[in-house]
């Protein structure tokens, strides 16, 4: 796959039952490549009856403008929907695996800015690796390294509800920046970069 970069795990994502294959790659370019997603739909978000809100996309890239809707666990066990974007301005959704050591390295880091962030921003933690209620290596393995890094920000399970938006999740960690309304603003950032991530927020909120 080339030159190996420390800042990037990939892998083929696999939601529901299925693990992760995972390895580490290059960094990707302005044109990102994308990886298959067995499991997941090949040619971008499917339909849904629910709304087209949901299932909004870039016309120029097809990657969705608007966060999906979903009923979801964290790690403690309690039911989150997407009703969390709504209590602040903004939310930084940091998409990681417990088998990517980038995503490991960085989330010291993270849980020190998520505890200093300002009133109206909010870190939230995507994991993609848990297969559901029984994974629990997964999960405890997910709880050991959220604890030892102190971030103490919430970390979502993905399931199925999230397929529109990883179908296009090329490597982790990604990271996505989401409004009130749960539209994605900016693009998203591929690789561990948290000076880029910092860098947005504060741009943001100074255009606000």
């Amino acid at each position: 796959m080339g030159r190996i970069d420390r800042k990037m795990c990939w892998g083929g994502i696999l939601l529901g039952v299925a693990l992760f294959a995972a390895g580490c790659g290059k960094t990707p370019a302005a044109d990102t490549q994308q990886v298959e997603t067995p499991g997941v739909a090949d040619s971008g978000p499917a339909g849904n009856e629910a709304g087209d809100q949901e299932n909004a996309s870039d016309d120029r890239t097809g990657f969705p403008t608007q966060m999906p809707t979903f009923t979801a666990k964290d790690l403690d066990g309690n039911t989150v929907t997407e009703d969390i974007f709504g209590e602040k301005d903004l939310t930084v959704v940091n998409i990681w695996g417990t088998f990517c050591n980038p995503c490991i390295a960085e989330m010291p880091e993270l849980g020190e800015w998520a505890a200093s962030m300002p009133d109206n921003v909010q870190m939230v933690g995507l994991i993609v690796d848990i297969s559901g209620d029984e994974d629990t290596a997964h999960h405890d393995l997910a709880v050991t390294i959220t604890e030892k890094a102190g971030a103490e920000f919430t970390h979502i399970i993905a399931n199925d509800d999230f397929d529109a938006v990883m179908s296009w999740i090329v490597g982790v960690p990604t990271t996505l920046f989401v409004d009130k309304e749960g539209k994605l603003v900016g693009e998203p950032i591929i690789g561990a970069d948290v000076d880029g991530y910092k860098t947005f927020v504060e741009d943001y909120l100074n255009a606000l």
